[in-house]
């Protein structure tokens, strides 16, 4: 696949017309990796906008004992850098960024990205959504470390990442969440007594999504 065939598979660049896909593919680059590979350390800089073709890749950091802590999934067609500021031409990684899927990245020149598009007010809309999405995730985030039960844990992931959830074991996930495997499954069970999933063949489906957001949304 062409740089222009990825850059018009991204639903980022949907509102570009030819000419603008032309000049964005002039200062981008593809590039393909291997499952497994670290694209990123923490606090490690960039001049490259990237964007997650196909694959999938994960954001962790490690704590004082070397230990993984997890922090959220980044799936194909969206922005995988991390966005804090337009006024530096560098990009700062808040963490670790490892690729899980063999992946394709599109990699863009961060500075003429700036100056060709955002400057010129093109993508600007765009632009920020993906910055208010990082923010989202990251309250998400901040919900589940410091602020949600377990039985809010489990209810926000089922809602927002059910793919993953299914994809992954059970002591995976307890990992994730930060709960005891004894835990997940209750809290499973309990979900599936008030008829808001279903089980079936260990892989869980949502009933009632309505009930299963307000649980962690305290509706």
């Amino acid at each position: 696949m062409s740089i222009k065939n990825i850059i018009e598979s991204l639903d980022f660049f949907v509102s570009l017309d030819e000419k603008e896909r032309d000049l964005l593919a002039s200062i981008s680059t593809v590039q393909s990796y291997d499952n497994d590979y670290l694209l990123f350390y923490e606090k490690q800089q960039s001049n490259k906008l990237l964007f997650l073709s196909t694959g999938l890749a994960k954001a962790y950091k490690v704590d004082k004992y070397n230990n993984e802590v997890f922090l959220y999934y980044i799936y194909n067609g969206t922005l995988l850098s991390e966005i804090s500021t337009i006024d530096s031409d560098s990009l700062l990684s808040f963490a670790n960024i490892k690729l899980l899927e063999k992946s394709q990245l599109l990699s863009i020149d961060y500075p003429l990205f700036k100056k060709h598009f955002l400057y010129q007010n093109i993508l600007n809309i765009e632009f920020t959504n993906e910055i208010i999405s990082q923010t989202t995730q990251l309250q998400n985030l901040v919900n589940r470390e410091l602020i949600f039960d377990a039985v809010e844990k489990v209810s926000i992931m089922l809602y927002s990442d059910l793919e993953m959830f299914n994809r992954l074991k059970r002591g995976d996930i307890s990992l994730i969440l930060n709960i005891q495997p004894a835990t997940l499954s209750r809290v499973l069970n309990r979900l599936k007594r008030n008829n808001i999933i279903d089980i079936i063949q260990k892989e869980v489906i949502v009933l009632d999504t309505i009930a299963l957001q307000a649980i962690y949304e305290d509706i």
